[in-house]
């Protein structure tokens, strides 16, 4: 059974920064795309960043500049450096990968999120 578990989440001030980390576990037999989502209430869940396993990063409009993904794949991590923060940045952010395994094979995974406000 595959888990990716969050943290790093907590209230800052605009301006601010934080880094979340996401580690996935389990009987993993590769990692492939590793990706950020945020929901904010009311709003639809949307795509923060995507990092595939060749290093090829991809962002949302909204957070090119301020946000930078990487991973360290000996350790199963993604990481989300997030600087510049601004109160529209208020949501739970939730990993979210493409991983195989011996069964059930290749499969997307989601974590439980981890929340992350910005205000003064």
């Amino acid at each position: 059974q595959v888990q990716l578990v969050e943290s790093g989440g907590g209230l800052v001030q605009p301006g601010g920064s934080l880094r979340l980390s996401c580690a996935a576990s389990g009987s993993i037999f590769s990692i492939y795309t590793m990706r950020w989502y945020r929901q904010a209430p009311e709003k639809q869940r949307e795509l923060v960043a995507g990092l595939t396993n060749g290093g090829s990063p991809n962002y949302a409009d909204s957070v090119k500049g301020r946000f930078t993904i990487s991973r360290d794949n000996a350790k199963n991590t993604v990481y989300l450096q997030m600087n510049s923060l601004k109160p529209e940045d208020t949501a739970v952010y939730i990993c979210n990968a493409d991983i195989r395994t011996v069964v059930p094979g290749f499969k997307n995974y989601w974590g439980q999120g981890t929340q992350v406000t910005v205000s003064s």
